[in-house]
């Protein structure tokens, strides 16, 4: 149920389809301005013009717990691959992503299936992420108009709170978006995920800040569905590269198998 590079994951300036509504023109330059240069430092928050990392998942539901290790990379929002690397019985178990496709290779029968667009929002890998998360590449300062929580604007509190409802023309499941940052490092702590009726469906949050690849940025991120008590998905990067030199080779079928 996330909408993550691939993952994981989770997180808008006002389009000038909307900036000359009664809400935007009552609306100063300078809050534009700051809108859009906090909306553009979330979504570039884990992105790069590639990456390359390695990560834990942690999966709990009332069902079963699992633990998996995984190699990924990607090439800006089009391109990525996930590689699994522990537990052995699920070695060698990849994901490629390609603009909207999806292919899984499973080594225990050497086969490549590609994900139909009836399973794209199945589970991956009966994580709280589905394939459709996989493809997503929103960018919340261009897809979303956004606004300020006023409230949050005060000098005494110290977490600033931006409302986010899709474009029209933007596929997404979600009828709001509300991300909560922090004011001190203008890095994220939650994000909340709500459908058109306004009922929350998923919480994210972003925790044990730490620099990788020259950013700080927060590496662990745990998606949290709303009504299942317990459950969880909570991904850790214990690694994490930007900008590096990746071939377009390594995003093949062929590679996949490798």
């Amino acid at each position: 149920m996330l909408k993550q590079s691939p993952w994981i994951v989770l997180l808008a300036i006002v389009w000038m389809s909307v900036a000359m509504s009664p809400r935007a023109l009552a609306r100063q330059p300078s809050e534009d301005a700051e809108m859009q240069r906090l909306l553009g430092l979330f979504d570039d928050l884990l992105r790069g013009a590639s990456s390359q990392g390695t990560m834990t998942m942690t999966v709990k539901t009332k069902r079963f717990e699992r633990t998996l290790s995984m190699q990924t990379w990607s090439k800006g929002t089009d391109k990525s691959l996930v590689r699994i690397l522990e537990p052995v019985k699920e070695k060698g178990t990849a994901t490629l992503k390609v603009g909207d496709k999806i292919w899984n290779y499973l080594p225990k029968v050497d086969r490549t299936i590609k994900v139909p667009g009836s399973m794209m929002g199945a589970s991956w890998m009966g994580s709280h992420f589905t394939n459709d998360d996989l493809v997503a590449k929103i960018r919340y300062s261009e897809d979303f108009a956004c606004s300020f929580d006023p409230a949050t604007r005060e000098p005494s509190v110290k977490e600033l709170r931006i409302d986010c409802i899709p474009n029209e023309d933007v596929a997404v499941v979600w009828g709001k978006v509300s991300m909560l940052l922090d004011k001190a490092s203008e890095l994220p702590t939650q994000s909340m995920f709500y459908d058109d009726d306004d009922e929350l469906v998923r919480t994210m949050k972003y925790e044990n800040v730490r620099t990788m690849g020259g950013k700080r940025i927060p590496t662990v991120l745990t998606a949290i569905p709303a009504g299942e008590d317990g459950e969880f998905t909570r991904v850790e990067h214990s690694k994490l590269e930007f900008d590096i030199d990746i071939s377009d080779r390594l995003f093949s079928l062929q590679s996949l198998k490798q």
